[in-house]
Protein backbone atom coordinates (compact mmCIF):
# COMPACT_ATOMS: atom_id res chain seq x y z
CA UNK A 1 0.00 0.00 0.00
CA UNK A 2 1.62 3.41 -0.86
CA UNK A 3 2.76 5.50 1.89
CA UNK A 4 0.07 8.25 0.87
CA UNK A 5 -3.12 6.02 1.98
CA UNK A 6 -1.51 4.76 5.19
CA UNK A 7 -1.85 6.32 8.63
CA UNK A 8 1.60 7.51 10.14
CA UNK A 9 1.42 5.06 13.10
CA UNK A 10 0.55 2.03 10.18
CA UNK A 11 3.46 3.44 7.81
CA UNK A 12 5.90 3.65 10.92
CA UNK A 13 5.08 -0.44 11.89
CA UNK A 14 5.00 -0.98 8.89
CA UNK A 15 8.55 0.21 8.15
CA UNK A 16 9.54 -0.68 11.15
CA UNK A 17 8.64 -4.72 10.47
CA UNK A 18 11.25 -4.86 7.64
CA UNK A 19 13.85 -3.34 9.84
CA UNK A 20 15.99 -6.64 11.95
CA UNK A 21 16.31 -6.07 15.60
CA UNK A 22 18.54 -8.39 18.21
CA UNK A 23 15.83 -9.18 20.93
CA UNK A 24 16.60 -8.42 24.53
CA UNK A 25 14.65 -9.20 27.58
CA UNK A 26 14.63 -6.38 30.44
CA UNK A 27 13.85 -7.29 34.15
CA UNK A 28 13.55 -5.37 37.63
CA UNK A 29 12.91 -6.34 41.05
CA UNK A 30 8.67 -5.55 41.55
CA UNK A 31 7.04 -5.30 45.13
CA UNK A 32 4.95 -8.52 43.85
CA UNK A 33 8.03 -10.12 42.48
CA UNK A 34 10.05 -9.79 39.35
CA UNK A 35 8.73 -8.10 36.71
CA UNK A 36 10.12 -8.35 32.71
CA UNK A 37 9.63 -8.17 28.97
CA UNK A 38 10.79 -8.87 24.96
CA UNK A 39 12.24 -6.10 24.01
CA UNK A 40 13.65 -5.54 20.52
CA UNK A 41 14.44 -1.50 21.38
CA UNK A 42 18.00 -2.45 23.06
CA UNK A 43 20.43 0.08 21.72
CA UNK A 44 23.65 1.17 23.01
CA UNK A 45 24.02 5.16 23.97
CA UNK A 46 27.38 5.67 24.78
CA UNK A 47 30.90 4.25 25.95
CA UNK A 48 32.05 6.71 28.38
CA UNK A 49 29.68 6.76 30.83
CA UNK A 50 28.90 3.42 29.38
CA UNK A 51 24.90 3.61 29.11
CA UNK A 52 22.44 1.78 27.28
CA UNK A 53 18.37 2.77 26.60
CA UNK A 54 15.12 0.77 25.75
CA UNK A 55 11.85 1.78 25.28
CA UNK A 56 8.77 0.25 27.43
CA UNK A 57 5.13 0.71 27.12
CA UNK A 58 3.33 2.62 30.08
CA UNK A 59 0.51 0.50 29.85
CA UNK A 60 2.47 -2.61 30.28
CA UNK A 61 2.48 -4.56 33.17
CA UNK A 62 6.37 -4.60 33.89
CA UNK A 63 5.71 -0.19 33.84
CA UNK A 64 4.61 0.25 37.49
CA UNK A 65 7.78 -1.90 38.20
CA UNK A 66 10.35 -0.05 36.05
CA UNK A 67 9.00 3.28 36.56
CA UNK A 68 10.16 2.86 40.41
CA UNK A 69 13.48 0.74 39.95
CA UNK A 70 16.38 1.76 40.64
CA UNK A 71 18.21 -0.87 38.31
CA UNK A 72 17.34 -3.19 35.36
CA UNK A 73 18.62 -6.37 33.89
CA UNK A 74 19.16 -6.24 30.10
CA UNK A 75 19.34 -9.98 28.15
CA UNK A 76 20.60 -10.71 24.78
CA UNK A 77 19.30 -13.71 23.65
CA UNK A 78 20.73 -16.49 21.74
CA UNK A 79 18.12 -18.09 19.06
CA UNK A 80 17.91 -21.08 21.07
CA UNK A 81 15.49 -18.94 23.09
CA UNK A 82 13.05 -18.15 20.98
CA UNK A 83 10.42 -19.36 23.58
CA UNK A 84 11.75 -17.35 26.16
CA UNK A 85 11.42 -14.52 23.81
CA UNK A 86 7.36 -15.33 23.82
CA UNK A 87 6.70 -15.83 27.19
CA UNK A 88 8.38 -12.36 28.51
CA UNK A 89 6.15 -10.85 25.27
CA UNK A 90 2.59 -12.89 26.22
CA UNK A 91 0.57 -10.58 28.35
CA UNK A 92 -0.15 -12.15 31.22
CA UNK A 93 2.07 -14.90 31.04
CA UNK A 94 3.93 -15.99 34.36
CA UNK A 95 7.34 -14.95 32.76
CA UNK A 96 9.38 -16.48 35.57
CA UNK A 97 8.04 -19.40 36.30
CA UNK A 98 9.44 -22.54 35.23
CA UNK A 99 10.46 -23.08 32.44
CA UNK A 100 12.60 -19.90 32.72
CA UNK A 101 15.64 -20.23 34.63
CA UNK A 102 16.98 -17.37 36.72
CA UNK A 103 18.24 -16.11 39.62
CA UNK A 104 18.68 -13.24 41.78
CA UNK A 105 21.77 -11.15 40.40
CA UNK A 106 23.87 -7.90 41.31
CA UNK A 107 21.16 -5.10 43.06
CA UNK A 108 18.74 -7.47 43.52
CA UNK A 109 18.08 -7.97 39.84
CA UNK A 110 16.34 -10.67 38.44
CA UNK A 111 19.25 -12.65 36.04
CA UNK A 112 17.96 -15.10 33.21
CA UNK A 113 20.35 -18.20 32.96
CA UNK A 114 21.58 -19.24 29.45
CA UNK A 115 21.59 -16.17 27.34
CA UNK A 116 24.36 -14.40 24.88
CA UNK A 117 24.79 -11.84 27.97
CA UNK A 118 23.67 -9.84 30.14
CA UNK A 119 24.23 -6.13 31.73
CA UNK A 120 22.70 -4.59 35.37
CA UNK A 121 22.24 -0.73 34.65
CA UNK A 122 21.52 1.43 37.10
CA UNK A 123 18.32 3.75 35.88
CA UNK A 124 19.42 7.39 35.33
CA UNK A 125 16.54 9.03 33.07
CA UNK A 126 13.26 7.89 32.02
CA UNK A 127 12.34 10.20 28.89
CA UNK A 128 8.27 10.45 28.02
CA UNK A 129 8.20 9.25 24.56
CA UNK A 130 4.45 9.15 23.72
CA UNK A 131 2.89 6.02 24.93
CA UNK A 132 6.65 4.94 26.02
CA UNK A 133 9.65 5.95 28.22
CA UNK A 134 12.60 5.39 26.93
CA UNK A 135 14.95 4.21 29.87
CA UNK A 136 18.54 5.63 30.27
CA UNK A 137 20.71 3.02 32.48
CA UNK A 138 24.53 3.42 32.95
CA UNK A 139 26.05 -0.06 33.38
CA UNK A 140 27.46 -1.09 36.03
CA UNK A 141 27.48 -5.25 35.94
CA UNK A 142 27.47 -8.13 33.32
CA UNK A 143 28.44 -10.96 32.12
CA UNK A 144 29.29 -11.19 28.06
CA UNK A 145 30.83 -14.72 28.09
CA UNK A 146 27.54 -16.82 26.74
CA UNK A 147 27.72 -19.08 23.96
CA UNK A 148 25.53 -18.67 20.68
CA UNK A 149 24.01 -16.54 18.09
CA UNK A 150 21.91 -14.01 18.74
CA UNK A 151 17.98 -14.27 17.99
CA UNK A 152 16.40 -11.59 15.99
CA UNK A 153 13.02 -10.07 15.18
CA UNK A 154 11.91 -9.16 11.35
CA UNK A 155 8.54 -9.45 9.63
CA UNK A 156 7.13 -9.71 13.38
CA UNK A 157 8.36 -13.25 13.74
CA UNK A 158 11.31 -14.02 15.90
CA UNK A 159 14.21 -15.47 13.47
CA UNK A 160 17.48 -16.78 13.19
CA UNK A 161 20.80 -15.48 11.13
CA UNK A 162 21.12 -17.41 8.02
CA UNK A 163 24.22 -18.24 7.22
Amino acid sequence: MPSDLLSATDLLRSVFRRHAAGVAVITAPGGNGPVGFTATSLTSVSAEPPLLSFGVGTGGSSWPAIAEADHVGVHVLGEHQQELAATFARSGADRFAAPTAWREGPEGVPVLDGVLAWLVGRIVARVPAGDHRVVIAEVVHGDPTGTGRPLLYHQGRFQRLRD
